[in-house]
């Protein structure tokens, strides 16, 4: 079911859809090339425990869909603690119980008519330590918002999504029960405005000659929903180009919701802001079944770099659409109908195996690592991770469509004990040189491995 104004084609279902493209959407340009320099230098490790809280996936509780139980056993499975789903007050025992049985907590979309039963939802959630995240009502593109008597449309006005994300805003920032939670800003608002009311923004600066006056805040992070299904097919680096802040992709990436939106072509951020924008992904993936899907296995492949790409390119949380399987609104999860996990569910709940860490550091995280990778391809990507107990990991990808590279991961200094680990096939290592100078890698399309460096 096709809507008016969007720059995706799929109905993904009530609370969080995707749409039709636009013929008025800005016309993607090249896809950028990724780097290919080689660390020349010592690499600073990220905390691996700030990618594993990156992660999240899109669940429809509060759509009376999914159970608690079987979203808790899913999300347990996984390794994943984020949720992202519809505010609606019947719901909140059902997410407090999953998050006693879970640990997991909610990014909660408002609800597009009230802003005060927002609110209020949000309150009884972090009360019960429930709540992540709240954002703005979800793709007002598709779904209007209707606020104080008015109510917004696609085509002309949406002067109603401004002041409802305005107060949103206000609330929350100004409510004792919710001090330190962050805000998203409104799905797909800023790219799909009919008028300039400044949600390109997430506080209008100065002179942007916007129809709601500077200094007006809306949130603390953007918010996109970026879909790789939309590129022209089965591609190279799918999920690095997604995950770039300021390529003009056809996916609704940061560029053309927050840099020059694509429906009225009002100016936002410039590049260099852009990079450095505070940001969210609260919806992408690819579907195993119906028009378009991919196959269990790519799914699962590239969702793994999906996450990968996004944490390295300063995503703050990725959402996948979607946890579970729903023949109404389409085979996006990582679990089947039952809960069952996918390929994809799989590779996710190795890798998190390979990664988990329960202890909260002690002290800074502070290693380096130098390493190269000579003639690196395009294609290829890396990040290096440290547990708390100072334990290195670095996870190496091929973002190739149909084909394979040869590498080299060469160290300097002393000889290292490398394990390596394939997600792709379990969460213990395929093999273990006891001392290691440089190592050999063999990365077929979408592949992954994880070095365990000692």
């Amino acid at each position: 079911m096709n809507q008016p104004v969007s720059r995706r084609s799929v109905l993904r279902g009530a609370g969080l859809v995707a749409a039709g493209a636009a013929a008025t959407a800005v016309a993607p340009q090249t896809a950028r090339a990724a780097t290919a320099a080689v660390v020349n230098g010592p690499a600073s490790a990220t905390r691996a425990t700030d990618f594993l809280g990156s992660l999240g996936v899109c669940t429809h509780i509060g759509q009376g869909i999914d159970a608690a139980e079987g979203v808790a056993g899913a999300l347990t499975y996984l390794g994943v603690n984020n949720i992202r789903d519809d505010a609606n007050l019947t719901a909140v025992q059902n997410w407090i119980t999953l998050h006693k049985l879970s640990g997991a907590r909610v990014n909660l979309i408002a609800q597009s008519d009230s802003v005060t039963a927002t609110i209020q939802i949000a309150e009884q959630l972090a009360a019960a330590g429930a709540l992540m995240s709240v954002e703005g009502p979800n793709e007002p593109n598709n779904q209007p918002v209707t606020y104080n008597g008015q109510t917004s449309d696609h085509a002309t006005d949406f002067l109603p999504v401004a002041y409802y994300a305005r107060d949103l805003y206000r609330r929350v920032r100004t409510d004792r029960a919710l001090q330190g939670i962050p805000v998203f800003a409104s799905s797909e608002a800023g790219g799909s405005e009919p008028n300039n009311v400044g949600l390109q923004f997430l506080t209008i600066p100065h002179n942007a000659g916007t129809l709601m006056p500077d200094g007006t805040a809306y949130a603390d992070f953007a918010n996109t929903h970026t879909y790789p299904d939309r590129a022209p097919g089965w591609v190279d680096n799918l999920a690095w180009n997604v995950a770039d802040p300021t390529l003009n992709g056809a996916w609704d990436g940061l560029h053309v919701e927050f840099g020059h939106t694509w429906y009225g072509g009002f100016d936002g951020y410039p590049d260099n802001q852009l990079a450095k924008l505070p940001r969210v992904m609260t919806e992408t993936g690819w579907a195993t079944e119906g028009s378009g899907s991919i196959t269990d296995d790519q799914q699962g492949r590239l969702i793994l770099c999906l996450y990968l790409a996004n944490f390295t390119r300063q995503w703050k949380n990725t959402f996948i659409y979607m946890l579970r399987d729903d023949p109404a609104q389409g085979y996006w999860g990582l679990v089947d109908t039952d809960y069952n996990p996918k390929p994809s569910g799989n590779y996710v709940r190795n890798l998190t195996t390979i990664l988990a860490d329960d202890r909260k550091p002690t002290r800074a995280m502070t290693a380096r690592l130098t390493y190269s990778i000579p003639d690196k391809p395009q294609t290829v990507h890396d990040v290096l991770m440290q547990k708390s107990n100072g334990e290195l990991y670095l996870i190496v990808w091929n973002e190739q469509a149909d084909s394979a590279s040869d590498i080299s991961v060469t160290f300097d200094g002393p000889p290292h004990r490398v394990s390596v680990y394939n997600p792709m096939t379990g969460s213990t290592p395929e093999q273990t040189l006891p001392s290691a100078r440089s190592l050999d890698l063999t990365l077929t399309n979408y592949d992954c491995r994880v070095l365990k460096i000692s």
